[in-house]
Parts: structure tokens; sequence; C-alpha cells
């Protein structure tokens, strides 16, 4: 267990490194952030900052020498600069749980290895294999890279109008060294959530309630808390979230994304080992957030509690949204959250409000 008074180093710069450092001087612990960028979000709420590339060997290895412990706000890391940061300091979640999640593919074979249900899926290596792909899933498909690609970056939708050839080349310049994509089913689902899941350094297990996520142009909108789905529906969507925390072996936060069809069938989507966007209500609806939890996981404090005192609704402000914050701050039962952006681009992040309505 580290005590108040330790470092810890966050890969990554952005609004989750930047709400991690928060939460971490509430409880004592100094940050250290490594950046690719200046003046990034999180590098404004911290005097101890390394600004390189992921590439600079020798900058991780003194980023690493300074800290106790390491965690990271994005699973698009190369593995190679975690292999700089290990001699130095444990990483947390580890690399076996990084390797599987920052890869479509890799990751889909593992849910599958575990009896965890998903889309049907094809790895495809090009327009070839991607026209077999279509004749075994259909028309109505969605074609990703295999790394990198969120927000909808790096996906193509397949229609019958569009021919294999066209697909592909949409997303070649993405696709992995291995020219490596997959194909996945579109799934006709009743609504989409989420479950943020924690786990201590003793393989405590705690998880907050499954949320309801509506997106906007292939972004995240709205949050709301807690889902609007059948109570069984929930527990079942949890239970299947602390299970994959388990079996990853997890140490720190994980976000399960689900789909829900209409026939209650919960198909999982994507797995993101970091705090998540749907969890970022938690900050001002729970005892304790999504990010005190991770500072807590990775340092091997007792968890805190994933209760919430309040339901909520989410909402980013993306883009010029955050002209609004104006009308934000002025409702008394809205939390307002800014990111630090120097500069409002369509389809960025620049904050995020949250609506309360306490539980009575």
């Amino acid at each position: 267990m580290l005590a108040p008074g330790a470092t810890i180093g966050i890969l990554g710069g952005g609004q989750l490194g930047r709400m991690t450092a928060q939460a971490a001087a509430r409880l004592g612990f100094t940050t250290h952030i490594f950046s690719t960028e200046d003046n990034s979000p999180g590098t404004q709420v911290t005097p101890h900052v390394t600004v390189a590339d992921l590439d600079d060997s020798e900058a991780l290895a003194r980023f690493a020498a300074s800290v106790d412990v390491v965690t990271y706000e994005t699973e698009n890391i190369p593995l190679a600069a975690l292999d700089a940061i290990l001699p130095h300091a444990p990483v947390r979640p580890g690399l076996d749980v990084l390797r599987v999640t920052q890869d479509r593919l890799r990751e889909k074979d593992y849910l599958r290895s575990i009896d965890v249900a998903t889309a049907q899926y094809r790895e495809v290596t090009g327009p070839e294999a991607l026209g077999r792909a279509i004749r075994d899933l259909g028309h109505r498909a969605v074609l990703k890279t295999v790394r990198m690609g969120y927000d909808g970056k790096g996906q193509v939708m397949i229609s019958p109008d569009i021919n294999p050839v066209q697909a592909w080349t949409a997303i070649a310049g993405a696709a992995d060294s291995a020219g490596l994509a997959i194909l996945e089913s579109f799934v006709d689902y009743r609504c989409e959530i989420s479950v943020v899941v924690v786990r201590g350094t003793n393989g405590s297990l705690a998880n907050y309630p499954a949320v309801e996520n509506q997106h906007a142009n292939h972004m995240l909108d709205t949050t709301i808390a807690p889902a609007r789905i059948a109570p069984e529906l929930a527990m079942r969507a949890e239970a299947i979230a602390r299970h994959i925390a388990e079996k990853l072996n997890v140490v720190g936060v994980l976000a399960v994304e689900m789909f829900v069809t209409h026939d209650d069938e919960i198909l999982v989507n994507e797995l993101a080992p970091r705090p998540h966007n749907s969890g970022h209500w938690t900050m001002d609806a729970c005892y304790a957030s999504q990010f005190e939890q991770l500072v807590r996981a990775i340092t091997g404090l007792p968890l805190g509690s994933t209760e919430r005192h309040s339901d909520a609704v989410m909402k980013n402000l993306i883009g010029g949204d955050i002209e609004r914050w104006r009308e934000a701050v002025a409702e008394p039962m809205t939390k307002l959250h800014i990111y630090g952006k120097l500069e409002a681009r369509p389809g960025r992040k620049m904050g995020h409000v949250t609506r309360l309505v306490p539980r009575h």
C-alpha cells in the first residue's frame, strides 16, 4: 500500500489524466504526467510534467524512475513504451490487459474464450477477405480497424451498395501493420449501456450501476445513470463486467460497453481499461468517483463506495457546446467540468455537465 506523498505517474495528458491527477491530489498523492503535448489538460494541474514522444525510451525511463506506480488514460499506447517503464515502476492495469484491449480482434477472441457474448465478427486482411466476410455476416455490418479508432474513427458502415474494395480503401491507411481489420455484424439493439468496474491489488471488486449511453455523430453525447432497463438486466450486465475484470486480472478501472438487444440479450462491444466518459457522472453523484477508485486501486488502498447519492444525466460539451457553460453554471443542481483545452474544434470533447437528481 502506497502512503500519501507517493508519486503516481500518468501516461497521457488529456482530460482523463487531468481528472485522475485531481482525484490523486485529494488523497495526498503527487502526480507526474507524461504528455506528448505542451499545455495539455493534465499538465495544467500538476507541476511534475514530462513532454516527450511515446517512442522516447530515455524520457520514459526517467519518468518511470521518478514515480512509484504508473497508470494510463488511453489504451492506445505502444507496448514498447511499457517495456521502457516496467524495469523502474509497476504499471496498473498491466501489460497483459493492454495487449488484449488495444486490439479489437484480440479483444473479441478473448471475450469469446471466457464465455462472454459479442456480435458476430470476422478477421479481414484485404478486399477479397472482406468480400467473404460480408457473405458470411451479411451486408449489415461495420468494418473497423483493429487498433486505434474511437468516437467513430476508423470505421466504415457496410451496406448493399458499397463494394469491398471501396470499404477496404476507406480504412486501409488505418489498418494495422499486418493489414488486419475486423468486420462486425450490425447489432439491432434496444439501447447501449456500460458498466464501470474497479478491482484492487488484493482482488477486491466493486462496480457502479449500469448506465445508458446515447450517441450523436458516433460520439457519446449523454449518459443516464442508472440505465432505464429492468433490474435483472442491469444485474446481469454488472456481473458480466465483474467477470471480465477478474479474468483479465485488472488492477484499476475497467469500462465495459454493451448492447442490449430487443430480445434482452447482452452483447459486449468494447473494453476500456481506464476511466471512461460514461463514468464521469460518478464525480458528482457517487461517494467515490471512478477517478478516486482508480487511485485507490493502483496504490493498494481499500476501494471506496460505488453507491450513488443521486441519479444523474451527464452530457458532453463537444466543440462549440462549451459556449453554453454560462447556462450550466447557473443551474443549482448541475455540475460543470471544463477540461482546459485551448481550442474548441468540431468533435472535440471540451467538458461535460452533470445534472443531479438526489435520491430520497
